[in-house]
């Protein structure tokens, strides 16, 4: 996969994630794999009743602001949470 690709495929799903990072163009893609782990990670905080369904709402907008970016191929980070780095 091209590195547009994976990107896209990175915001998907877990299964998603995992295939961008075995499979497809690691390196190309890494800042939108890291920005979609980032997201799908602090998404399992909206299990905390009342607060945590705004912050779902919040992790759904940040979800998808990626996936524009990763489209129109711009390294844009997701507000609040796009600063962290889990990859290097």
């Amino acid at each position: 996969m091209d590195a547009k690709t994976t990107s896209i495929v990175a915001y998907l799903t877990w299964i998603g994630l995992l295939v961008a990072i075995l499979g497809g163009d690691k390196e190309g893609a890494k800042f939108h794999i890291n920005q979609a782990l980032v997201i799908l990670l602090f998404s399992l905080l909206s299990i905390i009743p009342c607060l945590g369904w705004i912050w779902g709402i919040f992790m759904v907008v940040c979800w998808v602001m990626g996936l524009i970016a990763a489209i129109n191929q711009e390294e844009k980070e997701v507000p609040l949470i796009g600063k962290i780095r889990l990859l290097k």
